[in-house]
């Protein structure tokens, strides 16, 4: 006899889930309740019909605009005006292909990031390129809301582009960008090398191309592990080396590196309203930050920069929240 599914789990236990893989890791017999459950999404959203219909403009934005802020591509590249940001059409074989993903290419938090890592990037003179238009959202959030149709379109067409780019190495500034493209491209046959921006800065501070003015004025920093950079990939510590570069002092929260507490954003939850609890996942995850005592928490995410400055807003914006790009910037010799 079938049970019916939501039975089992309800609903609000399927919605809430942010994808975060903690239950994956600290499993001791090996079970995925994180891959059940975005299971469950599928067959809900595809054979059901049955969602939170906040989720609807992002399912539209990425079938529309190819990203879940229905931004039109034509924009794409407006953050990068008044910078040295060539495309693949003017620079055919770069060294290192910059997904810049949607969120820095269209959210103007998350800009910023984008415009710092070019300015890097730059001063280190490397020969990259970026998509430009061309670039579209590589199909996560559609992914982990149940949208796989989506996702799949978005995966197939991003693979055919690359592969005929055939980029050399590939930099993301999002790690849900390079979860997708690293672990869940190969299965579209799509194989690449990819790193996160916080790992590649790390690479030019250690070659000497890029010189960090680091003086007296020390600086205290907490740095925020993304799910999707931490937990799901295992770079704990290029971004804590990048700041340790940059002067900053790391004081650690009691949850970091592989245990880590997720922003709340992740598993789309970016795109609809948090299920109701003791207290919003953000909102706890920077009391945490806060109690550390620093000034800055650092992010290497753009859904992680939204939900803590969000957070941060909340308290009267009493500590800062930035990049570990815009960090580096702030300290990197003219």
């Amino acid at each position: 006899m079938d049970v019916p599914m939501l039975d089992l789990i309800p609903a609000e236990a399927v919605w809430a889930c942010t994808a975060c893989g903690a239950c994956v890791d600290i499993c001791p017999v090996g079970n995925e309740p994180m891959r059940d459950i975005l299971e469950i999404r599928r067959n809900l959203t595809l054979m059901e019909n049955n969602f939170p219909r906040q989720l609807e403009n992002a399912f539209k934005g990425m079938e529309r605009n190819a990203n879940p802020w229905n931004v039109s591509q034509a924009d794409r590249m407006k953050w990068a005006e008044g910078l040295n940001v060539p495309t693949i059409e003017t620079n055919p074989e770069p060294e290192i292909l910059w997904w810049v993903g949607c969120a820095p290419g269209t959210d103007s938090r998350a800009q910023k990031t984008a415009q710092a890592f070019a300015k890097i990037l730059n001063a280190a003179g490397v020969n990259f390129a970026v998509l430009g238009q061309n670039e579209q959202c590589t199909g996560d959030s559609a992914r982990r809301a149940g949208r796989e149709d989506i996702f799949f379109g978005l995966a197939s067409a991003n693979v055919e582009l690359l592969n005929e780019v055939n980029p050399k190495r590939i930099v993301t500034t999002c790690p849900h960008c390079l979860h997708t493209i690293k672990n869940e491209y190969p299965a579209f046959g799509g194989n690449y090398q990819i790193v996160h921006h916080t790992q590649f800065i790390n690479e030019l501070v250690g070659a000497g191309k890029i010189q960090l003015s680091v003086d007296s004025d020390q600086y205290t920093v907490t740095f925020h592990d993304p799910c999707y950079l931490g937990r799901h990939n295992k770079v704990f510590e290029a971004p804590r080396d990048a700041l340790k570069s940059a002067g900053a002092l790391t004081i650690e929260m009691p949850r970091n590196s592989s245990k880590s507490f997720c922003c709340g954003a992740g598993g789309a939850q970016m795109w609809k309203e948090e299920e109701a609890g003791k207290m919003r996942v953000n909102q706890a995850r920077y009391g945490e930050a806060k109690a550390t005592g620093a000034d800055t928490v650092a992010v290497g995410c753009p859904f992680c920069m939204t939900m803590l400055s969000d957070a941060s807003k909340a308290d009267g914006g009493a500590i800062q929240v930035k990049d570990v790009a815009e960090l580096v910037v702030e300290r990197m010799k003219q």
